[in-house]
């Protein structure tokens, strides 16, 4: 029986599941389940060994971040992305998107060691923000909807890329290029017929995932490239059966393991730039970012009958700001060597997607109820 999961649900449960992650961390059975999560999981064999937290953001994550990349070629073959005029809004607010957050961040922040955070605020979660949008969006026109989805599938490709070169320590060449011709034959096997391939195909993958792993890149970028190669049919079917473990179990656990962060005891004053910088930075920057870079090129680029609304335009920009998954993972791998700071990251990220979801509620709400005034006749659900 194939199980559907709401955007709805799904934004609850990621919600939920931080929230219990945050809480438990601070709660008298702390001590216990930190223990668990950093138990060491014996796979000396494999080249490396990781924890039990360790194996949920390296490898579960790695999921996905495969139906990302399927979301991702579908957008480029036949939905936003699909014409350089209909990519042109959302590729360059995202670009803005990214670029604003990172640079109020560097501003606040600028000591060296710690300005290597300046990526946590750049990533949009697509799951979070489309399921809020979901939430409280009843009457708006679809094309916001997808306004949203691709430009969240252009800032996950930009986080992929940073994750990829800012992120990689150690590299080792031949396991890299190794993956490659194991990508490839995993793409290949996707076109064919046969009843084994699945079995084939799911060894592949677990090959190019290992061999990424060992080679010093993060091994979610094995999950990416994987899922552009996959033919279309072939795709549909993965992300069919996928989806629904990624929503219900990969990202709940996810954020989970990401929030089970103690809450420093200090105050106010006594907090690092970066806890500020990632406040700040992430619902302002989205806002500033998406929404005047969005305009300028909807009103140069773009003809008059397809211009996005400025309104529309801070719906979509306010819910940019919904981090979560993605900015969790940077925090983790911007401050893997300092800890106090890492929480502090991981709280702001907490803070400011609250921040941002309660703001872009409130735009979503507010512009859904003009259009239900407008129109006689309910829009399709989003």
């Amino acid at each position: 029986m194939r199980i559907q999961l709401s955007e709805k649900l799904s934004a609850l449960l990621l919600l939920g599941a931080a929230a219990i992650g945050l809480i438990t961390a601070n709660s008298p059975i702390a001590e216990p389940i930190r223990g668990f999560l950093h138990l060491q999981v014996p796979t000396d064999y494999l080249g490396f060994s990781l924890d039990i937290a360790d194996w949920v953001k390296d490898g579960l994550l790695a999921v996905f971040f495969l139906l990302a990349a399927i979301e991702l070629r579908h957008e480029l073959s036949n939905g936003e992305l699909a014409s350089v005029r209909r990519a042109l809004v959302p590729t360059i607010a995202a670009v803005g998107g990214v670029a604003a957050p990172a640079a109020i961040f560097l501003l606040i922040v600028r000591s060296p060691d710690l300005s290597v955070g300046w990526p946590i605020p750049t990533a949009t979660d697509i799951a979070f923000a489309l399921g809020l949008l979901a939430m409280a969006g009843r009457g708006l026109p679809r094309r916001i909807r997808a306004l949203l989805l691709a430009l969240a599938v252009i800032d996950d490709l930009i986080a992929i890329l940073i994750i990829g070169i800012f992120f990689t320590d150690d590299l080792r060449l031949f396991p890299l290029l190794a993956a490659v011709p194991v990508v490839l034959a995993f793409g290949w096997l996707s076109l064919q017929p046969s009843r084994w391939r699945v079995a084939l195909m799911i060894a592949l993958a677990l090959t190019a995932w290992w061999l990424v792993a060992i080679s010093g890149v993060h091994p979610t970028i094995a999950g990416v490239a994987l899922g552009l190669v996959l033919a279309p049919r072939a795709a549909r079917k993965t992300r069919a059966a996928l989806d629904p473990i990624s929503r219900l179990i990969v990202l709940p656990l996810f954020a989970f393991v990401a929030a089970s962060v103690a809450i420093p005891k200090i105050g106010l004053n006594e907090l690092s730039p970066v806890f500020w910088g990632i406040l700040l930075a992430l619902p302002l920057g989205k806002i500033v970012g998406i929404g005047l870079t969005g305009w300028i090129t909807s009103r140069l680029a773009v003809k008059k009958s397809d211009q996005t609304k400025v309104l529309d335009l801070l719906v979509v920009a306010s819910l940019g700001g919904v981090g979560f998954t993605v900015s969790l993972l940077m925090n983790e791998l911007a401050f893997e060597g300092n800890r106090l700071v890492a929480a502090e990251g991981t709280l702001a990220v907490l803070c400011a997607t609250a921040i941002s979801g309660v703001i872009g509620l409130i735009f979503t709400a507010i512009r859904a109820e003009h259009y239900r005034r407008l129109s006689p006749v309910p829009h399709p659900q989003l």
